[in-house]
């Protein structure tokens, strides 16, 4: 590491300074959108480890998504709460900023396995019923998820120690309200350009081929859907395989429109507003969508609930 990095350097992380005026209302609602995150999200840890109708491998995956969307948010939301409390840009220190980073990249890339193996567990349950049993049993649930998490730790590991092994101003700011893989990159003052060529092209492969597995997957599951005779089963299906393409929508979209676009001609504000989104408003729709939209996770929410209610 290079003779500025020994110093440890602290990042100035300007956050919505720009938008200063905003500074106190976006704070009241980032605050409650955590909140509402952090129940969503235990309702469904709870909810798919509680209810019987639930154990099943989708809900499983579901379950370590809703793990990915918490520990997400808390990476987060604390310091940018606390930032957007303070009248002035605040600064993270070189290992706070190595850690947050780190675990962003970790879950990142860990959500877009998960979805894969949701919308992989939809294809088998629709299209081979028959080998559903065989191909997707627990062992291979469980499989898919350490793969998920082991995919994310590789990567987080590879991109951290790429990024902070360059060379850094002595003051370093970072155009963010958090310590993303771009932003600090762009502040290298050495091999920066090979640096970002590499860590664009991880990023592209990791949001597109996850998502054109995603894809070709629903595009066998909506020839799947056509060919029922029965428009009770098809509605069914399509009930829980919408709300998964939405939150695949979600998620893919604005991590795509943020990462792939070109650096210029882009608004730094809405960079901020998409980062946000995907990192503060998805997680807390990710439940809401789940719930509302899936007739099984629907009924067992409200069977728990009763049956809470009229306990003594």
């Amino acid at each position: 590491m290079a003779e500025e990095n020994h110093t440890l350097p602290e990042f100035l992380l300007l956050g919505f300074s720009d938008l200063r005026a905003l500074q106190g209302p976006l704070f009241w609602v980032v605050l409650l959108v955590y909140l509402v995150t952090l129940l969503g999200n235990s309702t469904i840890i709870l909810l798919t480890q509680a209810s019987p109708a639930l154990h099943s491998p989708m809900y499983y995956f579901l379950r370590h998504l809703s793990v990915v969307e918490l520990l997400y948010t808390t990476d987060i939301v604390p310091r940018t709460l606390a930032d957007l409390a303070s009248p002035h840009p605040q600064a993270i220190s070189f290992q706070g900023c190595v850690a947050q980073m780190y675990v962003f990249i970790v879950l990142g890339i860990s959500e877009c396995c998960l979805l894969t193996a949701v919308a992989y567990d939809r294809y088998l349950a629709i299209c081979r019923p028959l080998h559903y049993s065989a191909l997707m049993n627990w062992r291979a649930c469980m499989a898919m998820v350490a793969v998920s998490w082991l995919m994310g730790i590789i990567t987080a590991t590879t991109h951290s120690s790429l990024v902070f092994s360059l060379p850094f101003p002595s003051h370093p700011i970072v155009p963010h309200f958090l310590c993303d893989i771009l932003p600090v990159l762009r502040l290298a003052s050495a091999g920066k350009h090979k640096s970002e060529i590499s860590v664009v092209t991880a990023t592209v492969v990791f949001i597109m081929v996850p998502f054109s597995l995603i894809m070709a997957s629903y595009a066998r599951i909506l020839g799947a859907i056509l060919a029922m005779a029965s428009t009770q089963s098809r509605r069914k299906v399509f009930s829980t395989c919408s709300s998964h393409l939405l939150v695949v929508f979600l998620f893919f979209g604005t991590a795509s429109i943020t990462y792939i676009q070109p650096q210029r001609g882009s608004s730094v504000t809405m960079n901020h507003i998409l980062s946000l989104f995907y990192t503060v408003i998805t997680p807390m729709l990710n439940p809401i969508i789940y719930t509302l939209r899936n007739k099984e996770a629907a009924g067992a929410l409200r069977h728990m609930v009763k049956r809470q209610v009229s306990s003594p």
